[in-house]
């Protein structure tokens, strides 16, 4: 190995995660962690690491902003021409991880994923900054460009613009939940671990939990 990182490490010190402590429906206890990572300021709480697959099972990761979460499933949004967008056309499923390292906590979601309307994505588009609808419009997400200053120079070209209409290829995605994973830190890697599966014939869920 050119580098060996085996030395560092840290302990993970939290209270336990019991099976009376979960909710009986995992949205809800999702939105108790998110609350408590938002209130002791955890940076970017609401960023999450999506990954998909293509037609063939590569997959691909990055990292994209939770814009809404209820009962119908997690929304965020992007360039439908993009890298994820064309995953997600031919493999319409994904997984999201939110990783809060302040808490030791992480979160995986995973599920079914579908666009959302037209009218929804224009209706959140026009709420943006100017700076970021600017941005939405300039780019070709994931598409190669000869420089940085022809991205620069479209910028410059909208910005004079008085109002951007939402662009075509752009807008929303809801991931449908079928499976949440609750993961604690804990003292020598003794960590707890939940999983909440689906059981759509009782409309419930099953849950269970996993060695560390």
């Amino acid at each position: 190995m050119t580098e060996d990182l085996r030395h560092i490490r840290r302990e993970y010190v939290a209270k336990a995660l019991r099976r009376k402590d979960l909710a009986d429906e995992p949205l809800a206890l999702f939105s108790q962690w998110l609350d408590e990572a938002l209130n002791v300021g955890v940076a970017d709480a609401t960023a999450m690491s999506l990954a998909t697959a293509d037609v063939e099972g590569t997959p691909s990761v990055r990292v994209v902003l939770l814009k809404a979460h209820g009962p119908e499933g997690f929304v965020f949004y992007t360039d439908y021409s993009s890298a994820k967008g064309a995953d997600l056309a031919a493999n319409p499923r994904a997984e999201v991880m939110f990783f809060w390292p302040e808490m030791n906590r992480q979160v995986r979601v995973s599920g079914s994923v579908g666009k959302l309307t037209r009218e929804d994505a224009e209706a959140y588009f026009v709420s943006r900054p100017k700076a970021s609808q600017v941005s939405a419009a300039a780019s070709d997400q994931s598409q190669p460009i000869e420089s940085r200053e022809v991205l620069e120079a479209r910028v410059r070209k909208l910005e004079e613009m008085d109002a951007l209409a939402c662009p075509e290829d752009w807008g929303g995605y809801c991931l449908r939940p079928g499976r949440f994973e609750f993961w604690q830190g804990r003292e020598s890697r003794l960590h707890d671990r939940f999983v909440y599966e689906a059981v759509h014939e009782s409309q419930s869920w099953r849950v269970t939990r996993l060695q560390p």
